[in-house]
């Protein structure tokens, strides 16, 4: 029974030591990494209060929004955006004074916005909902703010409805847009280019010889027909037929006097707008053809004084041509100016420009290839400007104001363009010296 006991005293204190040992070998691991991660006077100080992971997960998010945001700056250039589509917007035009623009949208609504200051933060517009099953491809002003031509596409093919103003009707927020369309069918015409689709829709008001100032709406189908209608009526004024197994687009001169049109072939055709002394239509005769380009032609258009023709094709060039020539002496148009489109792929193989537009003062050409947007000098095809992504996605339409309008403090041209990411975007006019 003695000799119990010493064998207990003695496994009691083994087990004291062991037990020390690991309690002190634990502290030691446990406060090591806090001295390794603090200095001793830090450790004296109170912890900072933790926040709140849920709650602090916001502001992550603001910053990296913001971040994206910086990526993504908008070019010197680029001053709005309207807002307000549903889906791609395929078709833009100013109206006469340059306060209105109208937008035709595969939604299958037409938005006229109102633009007292293109910089403002927003913009009031009327919408027009368009008959069911009906998309919109292209739109263009009739005479004035007041009256619109749309074209549309659908199974049974292309249609143009022009939607004039209302008096007795005036509702919401229309009460304060004066001049402005509402959504009233003056006309209709369906199957004008039987099962084909309008590509391209044009308005000016005829002013050349006895022509009395009306509006002359072209439409270019997808096929080689081009349709010329009287804008108030509706009535059809004679069709042409490029021949040249599908059309890229058609336009008229300013004045009312030339339609041409850019299609399959490199040659461009154009014809003359005859009025009698009634100042109607009397004939519509082809009277001259640009020679020259070694590909087919993308996109042209006429010089503010109806003058001279601007095209661009795929051979990479872009050419000024003077077609005020005595053509009944078969003189023949002239090319004034060769540029070569300043645009390359990655294999340095030079691109072309789907579109092409000249400035109301006839010193800035806005071109497009893809979402890329150029300014360039229509003296000396030098490039003023550009920006590379204009839209996240294809530019579907381009066009000027015909007039100055309210940019902030000042008034300027401005050029809007449209695309598939469903944005309208305005551009300032780029700084450049003519000398």
């Amino acid at each position: 029974m003695d000799s119990v006991v010493p064998v207990a005293v003695v496994s009691v204190l083994v087990g004291a030591l062991i037990a020390a040992a690991v309690f002190a070998n634990y502290f030691r691991k446990r406060t090591s990494p806090v001295q390794s991660i603090a200095p001793p006077d830090a450790l004296q100080k109170p912890a900072p209060k933790q926040s709140n992971p849920r709650k602090s997960h916001p502001k992550t998010l603001s910053h990296a929004a913001a971040d994206k945001e910086a990526n993504r700056r908008h070019h010197p250039l680029d001053i709005n955006t309207l807002k307000g589509h549903g889906d791609s917007v395929t078709g833009i035009c100013f109206s006469s004074d340059g306060r209105s623009l109208a937008t035709a949208c595969v939604d299958g609504v037409v938005r006229v916005f109102k633009l007292d200051d293109a910089s403002s933060k927003s913009f009031k517009f009327l919408r027009i909902n368009l008959p069911a099953g009906c998309h919109p491809t292209a739109v263009a002003f009739s005479d004035d703010a007041s009256s619109l031509v749309v074209a549309t596409e659908a199974f049974t093919g292309s249609s143009l409805y022009m939607y004039g103003e209302e008096n007795s009707r005036a509702t919401g927020d229309m009460k304060q847009q004066a001049k402005l369309p509402l959504p009233e069918i003056k006309w209709e015409h369906h199957k004008v280019h039987d099962k084909r689709a309008i590509i391209t829709l044009v308005g000016t008001m005829a002013t050349y010889g006895s022509a009395d100032g009306s509006t002359i709406v072209a439409s270019s189908s997808e096929g080689t027909d081009i349709k010329l209608w009287h804008g108030k009526t509706g009535k059809v004024l004679g069709s042409v037929d490029t021949n040249q197994l599908k059309n890229n687009m058609a336009t008229i001169s300013p004045n009312g006097r030339f339609v041409a049109a850019a299609a399959f072939t490199a040659d461009v055709k154009i014809w003359e707008i005859v009025y009698s002394k009634d100042s109607s239509v009397k004939e519509i005769s082809k009277v001259m053809q640009l020679k020259g380009h070694k590909s087919a032609v993308t996109w042209l258009c006429f010089s503010p004084n109806s003058e001279q023709i601007i095209t661009a094709s795929k051979d990479g060039s872009v050419r000024i041509w003077n077609i005020n020539v005595r053509y009944h002496l078969d003189e023949d148009p002239k090319t004034l100016k060769v540029f070569p489109i300043p645009l390359h792929d990655s294999s340095g193989t030079t691109l072309h420009y789907d579109r092409l537009i000249i400035s109301p003062d006839g010193k800035i050409l806005a071109a497009t290839h893809g979402s890329t947007l150029q300014w360039l000098s229509a003296e000396t095809g030098q490039v003023l400007d550009t920006a590379d992504r204009a839209h996240d996605g294809d530019i579907t339409a381009i066009a000027w104001s015909p007039r100055t309008i309210q940019m902030g403090d000042k008034r300027a041209l401005v050029l809007a363009t449209s695309g598939f990411d469903k944005k309208v975007k305005l551009w300032a006019t780029p700084p450049f010296n003519l000398s």
